[in-house]
């Protein structure tokens, strides 16, 4: 089913390719939806000042972006995920870090949880929050879905070998996450720093707090980078876009949305 989920979406890049194609200039990008709301400012800014080109901008995930990618479906793939063994024969830059965090909804009473809570609560291992301090209430795990380069970030960052439960209430954006995390007040989920609001609590993590600065300082150990990926080294409008966005003023775009631009953290090294 996950294979027939990304070759429908190459399918589908093609078409809306092959349509674009049809303009004098235009760039393709597709991929991970953690990446894809900050690409689309991106785009909009870009397009303000290069008005010959057009950008669209197409979620489905990281492994479908990087497979358009490859395939060429797509200009670029978007992944907030690193490349596997089997993908690293392709073109990819980092164009900013992001902050993977643990959110709950804002009444909730918790603070802070250890990282074997963590997983003891995503393995549903734990399942009321009277065991970690809380009121007595089942917990609701919310998790994204499989493809999703925010989930391959926290298996890898936070479960290790252990599993997710199959009981896990899954969703196909962080924007979906967040919206069930503040809609309901015994929900956990796992979204991009970036994308929090007043509606969200962060847990801190083994008594750290999750900031930008303690990411670039090292002492908050969960963050991804955000990638570009193509097959081949990109030229001409594609090489254009991706030098926009590494300006200072795509960089200062991606910084003022929450991410961790090369500015900061240039910056921390002085």
């Amino acid at each position: 089913m996950k294979r027939f989920i990304v070759y429908l979406f190459v399918i589908v890049s093609l078409f809306v390719f092959s349509a674009c194609s049809k303009k004098e200039a235009n760039i393709v990008v597709a991929g991970s939806t953690s990446v894809q709301p900050y690409m689309d400012i991106l785009a909009e800014e870009f397009m303000i000042s290069h008005s010959e080109y057009e950008v669209y901008v197409q979620g489905g995930g990281s492994s479908a972006g990087i497979t358009a990618a490859e395939s060429q479906t797509a200009n670029l793939g978007m992944s907030s995920r690193e490349l596997h063994d089997s993908e690293l024969q392709l073109w990819s830059i980092e164009i900013a870090k992001d902050g993977l965090v643990l959110v709950i909804n804002s009444k909730n009473s918790i603070n802070d949880l250890t990282s074997q809570e963590i997983r003891d609560i995503y393995s549903a291992k734990i399942t009321n929050w009277k065991e970690v301090g809380g009121i007595d209430a089942k917990i609701h795990i919310i998790t994204r879905e499989e493809g999703s380069g925010t989930r391959s970030a926290f298996e890898s960052l936070v479960m290790g070998d252990v599993e997710i439960t199959a009981k896990a209430i899954v969703q196909d954006s962080n924007g979906a996450v967040r919206q069930l995390v503040g809609d309901d007040p015994y929900a956990i989920g796992f979204i991009s720093l970036g994308l929090v609001d007043n509606t969200l609590k962060v847990v801190d993590l083994d008594g750290i707090k999750a900031t930008r600065e303690n990411v670039i300082n090292g002492t908050y150990p969960l963050y991804r980078p955000f990638l570009l990926v193509s097959k081949y080294e990109p030229t001409g409008e594609a090489k254009d876009f991706i030098d926009f966005i590494l300006s200072k003023e795509g960089q200062d775009i991606l910084l003022k949305e929450g991410l961790i631009s090369y500015h900061m953290e240039d910056k921390n090294e002085e």
